[in-house]
Formats: structure tokens, C-alpha cells, sequence
């Protein structure tokens, strides 16, 4: 009924449209518009303009969704029946004289076709979006919606206004543009917005704007800005700085007027983001769906975060062992209700032999993620038993016990401090990375009793942002004291990855060494962490992150390096190479690793040392079983076992 009611409404319009044409042009025919022949001519116009509209699909289009090529196939559709009528009319008075009809009726017939055709369906889509309500309430003053600026490029504009203009209930107007493309035209508008500004001028047009615009809300982002544009934590201080929020664009919600802006609010964490590859979800959620997970350590932020992506990709069930009981309280708040019924927790100390036997034989996991560990490089320098006790021993006693109890999986959350180490920090994470290497590349056949199907593997990586104790967080607290924010170098740089994207990498290179048969796996994995960050770099933009200035109102004061910490951390040894697996973000490394019964002899040592509280001698234990192994390596290549890779 709708298309019919159309089709004659199409029909009539061409009629008016020849009128017009006629009358514009001041044209008179030499018959009559209702004679017999005048009656033949516009039947025969009707017909005509009836089966081409139907051959040019005019009738085929829903048009409240109409766009610029559904108004082209009109354009198209009255320009064929122009030349059309034209052709005929030659025809016509080829055989019979008809008078006032010339080339100047026909172009103000196109004209006219076209605008009275397109006109209707403008109007129908115009009522329809729910723009026409939304332009006609503007200056109203409704206080719940919000005036926002949009920084990014013009095309990215152009689909935020429309549907904050089609969205119901309105919640924002964007007032102007910040465009991002060079040669953008400034001073021209985007759907009746404004572009205020473009580069290199945004910072100062955001600021003149900011202070003669009490009203303005929101300070919107496009989707990857942090990437494009140097400014970004110029233009976050700014905002903040005049109580204007800031958000970034990350996509719609769903399409349509009941469809929503999906904004993320703008942390330090957005501009450390780096261009990712999606994670795998089908492949990490087949891997960790159905099983019963351990986390140890699972308390803290790494952890945390291994518990709440085990759950939300469909583990069976997931213990947490931890040693902090405020921890696993903080925990339950951190995990989602819905996943508490598979949420089990322990506070057990990971180098208690005893306690660890008992929590793996009860709940009989599948995969053990060891998170656990002590990682506060100055603190560790001085309670370095207590960094051997758990990062050493606790790791020991973890591996073992899986190997006894027929762990699957047992996976080693390693750092970068572990290469070419310098601190106990990085020794002691060394050693366990060793622990799990050995154990790895043990023979089946291993009296020690370890079961074939434990599959041991560590992740390397760097820097986790955000993380309990970490830099961000300190900095944080001192800019929130006002200062000063302390830095040991200026020089000093330091990898960065967001939790998120480590867990899932951790996850996936866990699925990846399940995947593969013995001998062709990897004993430790590594995460490319992009680019190391300057640590000054990350202060100075924190604190235009809160809307302050550095060094004018928050001060910035160098302390010197401490015990144990490089300028430059660096992901893998010279003597460890790098394997492409064909997985975004993840790489193999190929290295020599000590046979387990020299690991066993210097863990021996190592006891015996920090029972009688040697530092010097505990230390030196570890760092000779590191230089073992690359003796090992370059003397006897064929006597011990490699991980999957390495060249014969």
C-alpha cells in the first residue's frame, strides 16, 4: 500500500513537473492540455515515467534510510526521462509540427523532476531520524543534554553528530570540531557544526574555547587519537583543568535511535594503549572454558585480572591462592556476582610445601597460572630471603607439586628484570624461570617422578601499568599531594603494557604451548611490548592528565638510581633468539636451560645459604647457575635438553 501510494505520488509530481517546466519557461503548446491529444500525451508520459522509475529502482528503497546514492538514482532516473521525452518529441515533430516545444522546456523539466521527486523523501527521512526535532529544539536549554567538542577527523565527526542528533533520548550536541587532518578547512561546518580549529592549533582554540564556554561538558575524542595526535595530553590538561570531562569515541552501542555512544573514559592507560590485534576469544576461551584454573598470587593485580578473564571466558572454576587476606577480600568486590559461585579462595603461602599440596590435591585443577611473587626492586634489596623464599622456592615448590599431582599446565608469570639480571628482583625471577626451563626440557623418564602430561612454561614481559605498587600508582598519589613526583633518572625508560592485554597474551601463549606436541614447544614465551617509554615521559603527561602543569604546579624532582635498578630494561639475552609463531604480540625464545639435576644441586646450596643468612653466598649460587647454563650452552650444545627451535 505504502510503495503504491508512492508510485502515484511520483506520477503526479512528473505531471506538475511538466506544468512548471511549461509555465517557468513560458512556453504555450499548440494544442490543448485536455483535447484528445493533450489526454494522449500525458498517458503516454505517465506509462513512461512509471516503468522507468520502477527500472531504475526507485521503488525498491526503504527511504528513511536513505542516503546520497538512493537521492543519485532519482538525479539518474530524471535525467533518462528527460532525454527520453526529449528523443521522443524529435520523433513526434518529425511527422507532425508541434509548436512552443524546445530544449529550454526540457532542462527546466529536469530541474524541476528532480527537486519536486527528492523533495518529499527528504522530507519523510528528515521527520522520521528524529534529526528535525532535535534541530528544532536546539537552544532550549535542556540541562540534561550535554554541549561536547569533538577532537579527530571529519568523517568520524560527521557519524557522532548524526547520531547524537537521531539518538533518543538526546544526551549530547556537539557544539564544534578539533579536526586532526592537515589542510582540514577550518572555519567550514560539518552538519551545521563548526570546525573551531586544526592543527597545529588545537591546543590553544580547545583553550580560548574553553574559557568563553562556561557550558561546555565534554571533551570527546575520536577512535585512536592517542596515536595521531603529539598533543593529546595537552589537550586532556587543558580540559580537565577547566572541569570539562573527557572521554574517548570507541564505537556504537547499537545502530538506530535506541543505539548509544560508547565512550571510555581517557586514563594514562589510553595513551600507553598501542595498536592491538584483537584477541583471540574463540581460541583463549576454548583453552580455559571447562577447566578448573589456579591462580596463586591471584590477589594481586596480574592475578586479579587472571581470575576475572578465566571466569568470563567459562572456566569450570578458579581458585585463588594468596597469602593476603585483605587481598582476597578486595577480590570478591573485583569479581563480577555472577561468577562467585566459581570463585574459590585460599590464603596459603606458595613456599609452603604442605599448604600447596593440599589446595592443588582438593581442587584437582587443570592449569596452574603462577602469579605469585614478591617484585618491589629497593625493598627486595634488603629483604632479599624473603624475595628467594617466595619467588624461588615458592616456585619450586609450585612446579613440583603440580608435576606430582598431574597438572596439565603449569604456567610461570616472568618479568623482564629476569634478563641479565641486577637486582635480587631479577635474580631470584631468573631462577624460577630456570626452575620451570629445567623441568621443561626434563626427559619423561625422570626418576624425580614428574609426570609426562605437566607441561611447564613461563611468559616474559614487561611493566605492567597500573599495577599494585607500581610507578603509575605512585605517581598518582604524588600528584594528588601536590607533589613533587620523584624520578630516580631522567634517562631511565621501562616497557609498558595495560593488564588487560598482558592477561590475554598470557593466556593465549598458554594455548599455544597446549597446542603443540613435546619438542616443539617453547619453555619460555615473550610478549612484544612495543617501544620502552621514557619514565619521565609517563610522569610528565600524568600530570597533565590531572589537569595540572609540570614542573609550574606540580614539581618534578630526580633522586638518583637506587640499589639494584637499570636505566634500561631489555626483554631477552643475547644469547636467547627470537622465534616468529605467527601469533600477534607473542614470541618463542630459544635458549640452552640447565638439566634439573643441577638445578637441584644449587637449590640445595641456595637452602643451606639463606639458612645461614648469606646473602653474598645466596646470591652467588644463583648467579652461578646462570653462568652454567651458558657455559653449558656453548660447550656441550648436544648434552642438554632445548627448548623447541633451538638449532642443533
Amino acid at each position: 500500500m505504502r510503495r503504491a501510494i508512492i508510485m502515484v505520488l511520483d506520477i503526479v509530481m512528473v505531471l506538475i513537473a511538466v506544468a512548471l517546466s511549461l509555465t517557468l519557461s513560458q512556453s504555450r503548446l499548440s494544442f490543448e492540455a485536455f483535447s484528445s491529444a493533450g489526454f494522449a500525451c500525458w498517458a503516454s508520459i505517465i506509462v513512461l515515467s512509471h516503468l522507468l522509475f520502477r527500472y531504475c529502482g526507485l521503488y525498491n528503497t526503504v527511504w528513511r534510510f536513505a542516503s546520497t546514492p538512493d537521492f543519485f538514482n532519482i538525479l539518474k532516473s530524471c535525467g533518462i526521462l528527460t532525454v527520453t521525452l526529449y528523443c521522443v518529441s524529435l520523433v513526434v515533430r518529425s511527422f507532425q509540427p508541434v509548436a512552443g516545444l524546445n530544449e529550454r522546456q526540457f532542462i527546466v523539466f529536469f530541474l524541476v523532476s528532480f527537486t519536486i521527486i527528492s523533495a518529499p523523501r527528504i522530507f519523510y527521512r528528515f521527520l522520521r531520524d528524529g534529526a528535525s526535532w532535535r534541530i528544532l529544539s536546539r537552544g532550549t536549554g535542556k540541562a540534561s543534554i550535554k554541549r561536547a567538542m569533538f577532537v579527530g577527523k571529519l568523517s568520524e565527526a560527521d557519524v557522532i553528530i548524526r547520531f547524537t542528533r537521531t539518538a533518543q533520548p538526546a544526551e549530547y550536541s556537539i557544539v564544534g570540531i578539533l579536526a586532526i587532518e592537515n589542510g582540514a578547512p577550518e572555519g567550514t561546518r560539518i552538519q551545521g557544526v563548526p570546525v573551531v580549529a586544526i592543527r597545529p592549533r588545537l591546543v590553544e582554540a580547545l583553550e580560548e574555547y574553553a574559557k568563553g564556554t562556561a557550558s561546555l561538558d565534554l571533551l570527546i575524542f575520536g577512535s585512536g587519537a592517542e596515536h595521531e595526535i603529539e598533543e593529546y595530553s595537552e589537550l586532556v590538561r587543558v580540559a580537565r583543568h577547566g572541569d570539562i570531562a573527557v572521554v574517548q569515541f570507541s564505537g556504537l552501542s547499537q545502530l538506530g535511535q535506541e543505539g548509544k555512544l560508547v565512550l571510555d573514559a581517557v586514563e594514562m592507560e589510553t595513551i600507553l594503549r598501542r595498536s592491538t590485534v584483537p584477541s583471540d576469544i574463540k581460541r583463549i576461551g576454548a583453552f580455559v572454558g571447562g577447566k578448573r584454573v589456579l591462580v596463586t598470587g591471584g590477589a594481586g593485580s596480574i592475578g586479579r585480572t587472571l581470575v576475572k578473564r578465566s571466569l568470563e571466558l567459562g572456566a569450570e572454576a578458579v581458585l585463588v591462592a594468596d597469602n593476603s587476606e585483605f587481598g582476597i577480600f578486595q577480590l570478591s568486590q573485583y569479581i563480577d556476582e555472577q561468577h562467585h559461585d566459581r570463585l574459590k579462595v585460599r590464603i596459603a603461602d606458595v613456599a609452603d610445601r604442605r599448604q600447596i599440596t593440599r589446595v592443588v590435591s582438593e581442587f584437582k585443577p587443570d592449569i596452574i597460572f603462577h602469579a605469585a611473587a614478591l617484585k618491589h626492586v629497593p625493598l627486595l634489596e634488603e629483604n632479599w630471603d624473603s624475595a628467594i623464599q617466595t619467588n624461588v622456592f615458592g616456585t619450586l615448590v609450585c612446579a613440583e607439586v603440580a608435576a606430582r599431582c598431574g597438572v596439565a599446565q603449569f604456567v610461570l608469570v616472568s618479568s623482564d628484570k629476569a634478563v641479565d639480571p641486577s637486582s635480587v628482583l631479577g635474580i631470584t625471577k631468573r631462577a624460577a624461570e630456570q626452575i620451570v626451563s629445567a623441568l621443561h626440557g626434563t626427559p619423561p623418564t625422570d626418576p624425580g617422578g614428574r609426570r609426562p602430561a605437566t607441561k611447564f612454561i613461563a611468559v616474559r614481559f614487561g611493566n605492567v601499568f597500573g599495577s599494585n605498587g607500581s610507578v603509575a600508582t605512585i605517581f598518582q598519589s604524588q600528584i594528588e599531594a601536590g607533589g613533587p613526583v620523584t624520578i630516580t633518572d631522567r634517562r631511565m625508560t621501562r616497557y609498558f603494557m595495560t593488564v588487560a592485554e598482558a592477561v590475554d597474551l598470557v593466556i593465549m601463549s598458554a594455548a599455544d604451548a597446549a597446542s603443540r606436541p613435546s619438542g616443539e614447544d617453547y619453555a619460555v614465551y615473550m610478549l612484544d611490548m612495543g617501544k620502552p617509554v621514557p619514565i619521565l615521559e609517563v610522569a610528565e603527561t600524568m600530570i597533565r592528565m590531572s589537569g595540572k602543569s609540570p614542573y609550574t604546579d606540580i614539581p618534578i624532582r630526580f633522586t638518583g638510581i637506587r640499589p639494584g635498578e637499570k636505566l634500561h630494561e631489555t626483554l631477552h639475552g643475547e644469547d636467547e633468539e627470537l622465534v616468529e609463531l605467527g601469533i600477534s604480540k607473542i614470541f618463542g625464545l630459544s635458549t640452552d636451560v640447565v638439566e634439573w639435576s643441577d638445578v637441584q644441586v644449587a637449590l640445595a646450596a641456595l637452602q643451606q645459604s639463606v639458612k645461614n643468612q648469606g646473602k653474598a653466598a645466596s646470591l652467588a649460587v644463583l648467579a652461578g647457575l646462570d653462568r652454567a647454563k651458558k657455559a653449558r650452552g656453548s660447550t656441550d650444545l648436544q648434552a642438554i635438553p632445548k627448548t623447541a627451535g633451538q638449532a642443533t
